[in-house]
């Protein structure tokens, strides 16, 4: 299969014209023409990943986040991190995509992942983003039945497959109406605050922006950048495989399955 069909498949799930005007998705390295027969799909494109790719004989990487997020690799020096990275996925031929905002705004994407994992229902989007007023990259939504903060909190460290969450108890006791936004979302605190959320779960979240919350009377989870994105990795491994599977075309999938948080907490010795 070509480069480009697999190309295809991801942004008839995510439209390249979704993304926000800062964002640099698609094909980050490769050629659209060139063929691929296995695919590894990732959050972040980084060395392990890469030597991973290569182990598994895998010839395109699927990522969220960009290589080349706001500039570009100039110059490309082979000592630096990236450098030598982009020099081993062309020495490999091994071609990188990414969808990055356009997956977060996206019916089906990030947002609609986390929120599922969180089991809000009658989940709708509450921020427009600036071009249509039809996408929007945050959630809110209810859960079945209203559940105090804290067990609400243990349980989404559980489904989110984290060692911890920051809490910020601004709010009510218990939870019964939820917004999101997976990532780097505190900019919609106030836009959530607004539609009367319980809750709003995001992650690297600051200490001021954490302050603006309490202030506001509004609860928060900072559950982390990677803990609220990784989920889209299976999550998108399946909607390939299922994609792929309707016209009977064969392209193996495999998901990251090494990749961990850089922040690790160290609790104190007594």
């Amino acid at each position: 299969m070509k480069c480009q069909r697999v190309m295809g498949i991801l942004e008839k799930l995510a439209p390249k014209r979704l993304a926000e005007h800062w964002d640099n998705p698609g094909l980050q390295v490769g050629n659209p023409e060139q063929k691929v027969s296995k695919l590894l799909v990732c959050l972040d494109v980084s060395q392990p990943v890469v030597e991973l790719a290569i182990r598994e004989q895998a010839d395109m990487i699927i990522s969220h986040h960009p290589m080349m997020l706001f500039k570009g690799l100039l110059p490309i020096r082979t000592d630096s991190y990236d450098g030598k990275m982009l020099q081993t996925l062309l020495s490999h031929n091994i071609a990188v995509y990414s969808a990055h905002t356009n997956l977060d705004i996206a019916k089906g994407g990030c947002n609609d992942i986390l929120a599922a994992l969180c089991g809000l229902e009658r989940v709708e989007g509450f921020a427009p983003t600036e071009g249509d007023a039809e996408e929007s990259m945050g959630r809110i939504g209810y859960v079945r039945e209203s559940i105090p903060l804290e067990q609400f909190a243990n349980s989404l460290c559980q489904k989110l497959n984290t060692s911890y969450v920051r809490l910020v108890r601004g709010g009510k006791a218990t939870v019964g109406k939820v917004a999101l936004c997976s990532g780097a979302g505190a900019d919609l605190i106030s836009k959530a605050v607004f539609r009367g959320a319980d809750l709003f779960i995001t992650g690297d979240l600051k200490y001021h922006e954490a302050q603006q919350a309490f202030k506001q009377g509004i609860n928060i989870i900072d559950a982390g950048h990677f803990a609220t994105e990784f989920p889209m990795v299976k999550a998108l491994a399946a909607y390939l495989r299922d994609e792929l599977a309707k016209t009977g075309e064969q392209l193996e999938v495999i998901e990251d399955d090494i990749s961990q948080d850089f922040f690790q907490v160290i609790n104190r010795e007594n």
